[in-house]
């Protein structure tokens, strides 16, 4: 039996993810909530809308949870064919700076990270995975110092010099030092940007260590999906996109076909089959398919 997992999914983009999946996906769907009643209420609306997704509790800054988790799916299904990484905070602007920092990097980078960790042995061949990042990524990035912008961008950046590098924009917000060592005032990009180059590293690697999956059955690894602005708790009700919407391109990106090669490691904002677009920023790896 073929198996999606989406976390952070018991609301806003990630319950939208999950009710897609449920109409496209052949095979059990797994909605993920830290909190087993507000989990268990969010499948019975989807239940209510004729859906049949299943519920799984699991919080991701929870390295006891993940590994629970992980052993269910690999117990259950012997690994997971669909992993949606849509878990993540953001804090209003009303909050001291540095806690900002600590906390949204230790869930949006760092448990995402350890999910990673304790779930991308469990992908089976021709799987997919798909980490929600953000258009802030980007944004934080173009106004990160030189040299932290060429870092992110290398091609051989790796992934203890990405955590040193989350770890000392959160030491440095602490004494307030972040600006002058290069740093915007963007916690949230940054964590994305943090995200967002993790999921390239990992397809790098995995480009070595699984090559059968990744020419066979690419994309296995890694690819950053940006759902754009969208009405939920975290956006606002400002924002010009429903969570529906806003679900499309990491349901696209989770239920491509077998066989296909492209895209892989990268951050997609548009679905379509057109060409790379450079314009991002040189080599982070936007790929807009329009």
């Amino acid at each position: 039996m073929s198996v999606a997992v989406v976390t952070g999914s018991n609301k806003g983009i990630g319950l939208a993810i999950v009710r897609a999946l449920c109409k496209q996906f052949e095979g059990d769907v797994y909605l993920t909530a830290r909190d087993l009643g507000r989990g268990e209420e969010a499948v019975k609306i989807l239940t209510s809308e004729g859906l049949k997704p299943k519920f799984q509790q699991l919080d991701i800054t929870d390295v006891s949870s993940i590994t629970s988790a992980a052993a269910f799916f690999r117990e259950t299904y012997g690994g997971v064919d669909i992993l949606v990484n849509n878990a993540g905070i953001a804090f209003k602007p009303a909050t001291p700076f540095s806690i900002q920092a600590e906390v949204t990097l230790k869930t949006n980078f760092f448990a995402t990270r350890d999910v990673l960790t304790h779930f991308m042995p469990l992908i089976k061949s021709g799987g997919r995975v798909v980490n929600v990042s953000s258009f802030m990524g980007s944004l934080a990035l173009n106004l990160c110092s030189e040299e932290f912008q060429q870092r992110f961008r290398s091609e051989d950046i790796t992934e203890d010099e990405l955590v040193g590098l989350m770890e000392r924009f959160v030491e440095k917000t602490k004494t307030g030092e972040h600006k002058k060592d290069g740093w915007p005032e963007l916690v949230y990009g940054v964590s994305k940007t943090g995200l967002t180059t993790l999921s390239m590293i990992l397809a790098r690697r995995l480009s070595k260590e699984r090559p059968h999956d990744n020419v066979a059955n690419a994309p296995f690894a890694p690819l950053g999906a940006g759902p754009g602005w969208v009405r939920t708790d975290m956006a606002g009700d400002k924002a010009p996109k429903s969570p529906d919407e806003g679900a499309v391109i990491p349901v696209y990106l989770a239920l491509l076909p077998p066989g296909a090669t492209e895209p892989h490691g990268c951050f997609v904002t548009e679905k379509g089959d057109s060409a790379v677009v450079k314009s991002f920023t040189l080599k982070l790896g936007l790929r807009e398919l329009s």
